[in-house]
């Protein structure tokens, strides 16, 4: 396949990588997922991303129904990959997409939930020697030699067990050999060479040769050193000479000696020609200890090359689904029972909050989650309209459940207690969002109807549809998207404040509501996250008024405020205000 054939890569960005990388590299990092190496050659990393997620999974990015479907999408890999433990592991994950096969999802869950119990299973020291390890294959480029290191300490660790098999598999011995041997021979444009480290002897006479260099750029200093120690004959003088390159270099005097000039013209002449020869002499030593080395070198490589192989590979496995499953034991992340048709979820969190987040229970859809409990979704009603107070978490509820279904599509555990999880050909989640013109309109509604219209289960979670258009006719288009969800056999979860509003609707959606239940002492607004079932949520203006009476300074603007009271409920206001007097007290 050529560059141009993958989703994204025109013709000039086609070109750049071919001048940076050639052909074949780059569509090796297309193929491994490999964000950096793109970015390296000029790609900018977001486009980087958007090529791989594409080349990668292509029908999966297809279940992203709309802008804030893909949003939330973005904001879940963006978390997940600040887990990564090696850079190539955060970049796969940040390349995830929506697996469409149900035992895709199966495999990639029981690898992740293993790595998850492995991590937690490691104390803190080993858990950092583990980040370490891998800090140092970041920092060496992520070569073999790297990798093998890395696994010789993850095998320390005591990774090499049945959740990991590829690192058991392999001979700690051969790899030990191995990683004396990688990283040491480098190939150059005049053959391999060997890197400084790999051989005392090598690295010796490498020096001797790099000293004796030195020295013979300097032979009229060694003339008058010698004469300066009071040599009075030739002899002597000889003497003198191979003693000071000795102490000057570390060569042997038998091989300084052996150099020497049986027959020399003066004192300057025994210098340099000496010099010269030892020069010429460990330039050929050099070389010869240097392809003995190289020989040795690639031997125990070439022995070790399968078990260096399955080192790479499993280092680089192992990143990956560590890091998801350190992410899975922050959250504290469960795996969900796939289902055929439903979404349920007891005891849900929503990831992007922080802080105390009050867990909530939910359901749409067929589900086994109606055991005798407090609270328990009802099942087999295809759509709910969600109803209630202002700032009653209605929008994070709707999010909490994307964030389910697009965690539970791309094979990753959930943050539940419990859930029951169907998979979704396409996932609509649209927001509310504040503009009030015919544009807005028609561009929400080309987005979340023609999902219903194809085949395939399509997830519905739509947020305030009156916010686009005057209630009256968003009453009427609500209505209609619930009766179309229902005919189409998809699921639905719409909030609205327009409940009243509503014609009567289908047997199998039902109406839920979030209920404000006053003012804390602080006097923000207390309310129960949960909703309750069947039952009309109000959004009971009254509690918001009563805040905006009891933080007015200025006696204007408080008697402004006590006539939206009076219009309000005075009764009710007042009421508000004296319980969260008394709950202060």
């Amino acid at each position: 396949m050529r560059l141009e054939g993958y989703w994204g890569v025109g013709p000039k960005t086609a070109e750049a990588l071919r001048d940076s990388l050639g052909e074949t590299a780059a569509l090796e990092a297309i193929q491994n997922a490999d964000i950096r190496t793109l970015a390296a050659a000029g790609v900018p990393r977001g486009r980087a991303v958007r090529i791989l997620r594409r080349a990668n999974g292509t029908a999966g990015i297809d279940v992203l129904g709309t802008s804030d479907t893909r949003s939330v999408y973005d904001e879940l890999l963006s978390l997940a990959s600040s887990y990564g433990i090696s850079e190539h592991a955060a970049d796969r994950i940040r390349v995830l997409t929506p697996l469409t096969d149900q035992r895709a999802i199966e495999r990639r869950l029981e690898d992740v939930l293993a790595a998850k119990a492995v991590w937690d299973e490691r104390s803190e020291t080993d858990r950092q020697r583990v980040l370490e390890a891998f800090e140092r294959y970041d920092a060496a480029g992520g070569t073999d030699r790297a990798a093998v290191e890395a696994a010789l300490e993850l095998r320390s660790v005591g990774l090499e067990g049945s959740t990991f098999d590829a690192l058991g598999a392999v001979d700690e011995d051969a790899l030990s050999e191995a990683a004396g041997a990688l990283g040491y021979i480098r190939e150059t444009d005049d053959g391999p060479t060997v890197t400084e480290g790999a051989d005392d002897q090598l690295d010796e006479l490498r020096g001797q040769l790099e000293a004796a260099r030195e020295l013979n750029n300097a032979a009229f200093d060694i003339i008058e050193s010698v004469r300066s120690g009071g040599v009075q004959d030739m002899q002597a003088f000889q003497s003198g000479v191979v003693d000071h390159i000795a102490s000057e270099t570390r060569i042997p005097h038998g091989t300084i000696r052996a150099a020497a000039p049986d027959q020399a013209v003066d004192a300057a002449d025994f210098v340099s020609t000496t010099l010269r020869t030892l020069v010429e002499e460990l330039t050929t030593d050099v070389d010869v200890r240097e392809q003995t080395v190289v020989e040795i070198l690639r031997d125990r490589i070439e022995t070790a090359d399968g078990d260096v192989a399955a080192a790479v590979e499993a280092v680089s496995e192992i990143a990956f689904l560590l890091s998801l499953g350190r992410f899975a034991a922050e959250y504290e992340l469960q795996r969900p029972t796939i289902v055929e048709d439903g979404l349920a979820v007891r005891n849900a969190r929503n990831l992007f909050l922080d802080g105390e987040i009050q867990p909530i229970t939910y359901g749409v859809g067929s589900h086994t989650l109606t055991e005798p409990r407090a609270n328990t979704p009802p099942s087999g009603d295809r759509v709910t309209v969600l109803t209630g107070a202002n700032s009653g978490g209605k929008t994070t509820l709707l999010e909490t459940l994307s964030q389910v279904a697009l965690l539970t599509a791309m094979g990753l555990p959930v943050p539940v207690d419990e859930a029951e999880v169907g998979l979704f050909d396409t996932i609509v989640f649209h927001r509310r969002h504040a503009s009030f013109n015919a544009g807005v309109l028609e561009s929400t509604l080309k987005s979340i109807v023609p999902p219903l219209t194809t085949t395939g289960k399509t997830l519905m979670l739509v947020d305030e549809f009156e916010a686009i258009t005057e209630p009256g006719r968003a009453a009427d288009l609500l209505n209609g998207l619930v009766s179309l969800t229902v005919e189409k056999s998809a699921l639905g979860v719409y909030v609205t404040h327009l409940a009243d509003d509503l014609s009567p609707l289908p047997e199998t959606a039902r109406i839920d509501g979030i209920f404000a239940e006053g003012l804390t002492p602080n006097l923000e607004l207390r309310v129960e996250y949960q909703p309750r079932f069947g039952t009309v949520g109000k959004s009971t203006p009254e509690f918001i008024v009563s805040r905006l009476v009891a933080n007015a300074t200025d006696r204007a603007e408080r008697a402004g405020f006590e006539s939206l009271a009076a219009a309000v409920g005075q009764e009710a206001v007042q009421r508000t205000l004296s319980d969260a007097e008394w709950d202060s007290t």
